[in-house]
């Protein structure tokens, strides 16, 4: 909701300076260029909603697929295709609370779960304890 709300007011704050201030050359001004930018990235914002659940504390300090060693405290998950690094923007539908993940392990390893969360993020959510919720994870693609 909070990103709803963070791209509206971006739109809103674009439309301000897309006056047309060009002196009839026929170039752009740069203002335009970049509202253009914002829209087409959001439009391919990805939205899906699936299960999660989230890392055992016998994991901690253990590396990830990565490299980087996992640590309950930080805003981490993983995805089995998702590029190492892909913030998701994870949002428990029951009580509207979201977070912003980094993606850098692969799992989980099961055709029912999408994504596995810090215990952190789970906490942040309000799904830490019940062990498996459905949420809704969004992100932006790869730019190839």
């Amino acid at each position: 909701m909070k990103y709803c709300l963070l791209l509206c007011g971006m739109l809103i704050s674009f439309m301000g300076f897309t006056q047309d201030f060009s002196d009839g050359s026929g170039a752009v001004p740069v203002s335009d260029i970049s509202a253009a930018t914002t829209s087409n990235r959001s439009s391919k914002l990805i939205s899906k909603t699936v299960y999660a659940t989230y890392y055992a504390r016998k994991f901690e300090g253990r590396k990830t697929t990565s490299g980087a060693r996992y640590r309950r405290s930080k805003m981490t998950a993983a995805h089995m295709t998702l590029p190492f690094g892909t913030i998701v923007t994870v949002t428990n539908p029951e009580n509207g609370e979201s977070v912003d993940v980094e993606v850098n392990d692969r799992g989980p390893h099961s055709r029912k779960f999408k994504i596995d969360l810090s215990e952190a993020a789970a906490k942040e959510l309000g799904i830490y304890g019940k062990g498996v919720a459905k949420v809704e994870i969004s992100y932006l693609p790869d730019e190839d």
